[in-house]
């Protein structure tokens, strides 16, 4: 479902916005907010739902790994799109689940006119590391 008001976006948002994704922001376009959803810092299993304001969207990037790796997405409110490298834009609603293999370029976040959010899951691997690359084309998100 599509959301332009922020206040319906909240009701549906049944795992918070969380604070502005200040540590990232210069990996996206527009805002996006990151709510931690485990005790991280103290050991326990990384899961952080991100959510993106109308319009906004993550840089090209990659998962690297060696071994394991890579990401899940498990989409929770509002509409965005997912896309890999080669491949058709994928739209994404809630109910959404997308594996995105290691080692795979890729760019996701919000439709232009709806809120979005996914929790996010970094798969555990070997020697794994996040590459952050160059913004989607503008003129390719205008006509999605």
């Amino acid at each position: 479902m599509k959301y332009s008001s922020k206040a319906e976006f909240d009701k549906a948002n049944m795992f918070g916005t969380g604070q502005p994704n200040d540590g990232y922001a210069q990996y996206f376009i527009g805002d996006s907010f990151l709510n931690p959803l485990t005790d991280f810092k103290n050991g326990q299993f990384p899961l952080f739902n991100v959510t993106f304001e109308p319009g906004c969207h993550n840089n090209w990037h990659i998962h690297n790994a060696d071994k394991g790796g890579g990401q899940i997405l498990i989409c929770t409110a509002g509409e965005g799109w997912y896309q890999e490298e080669g491949k058709a834009p994928q739209e994404l609603k809630e109910g959404t689940v997308v594996v995105i293999p290691p080692n795979v370029k890729h760019w996701h976040g919000a439709k232009k006119d709806s809120w979005f959010s996914h929790i996010s899951l970094e798969v555990p691997g070997e020697n794994t590391s996040n590459k952050w690359l160059e913004p989607i084309d503008k003129a390719f998100y205008e006509k999605l």
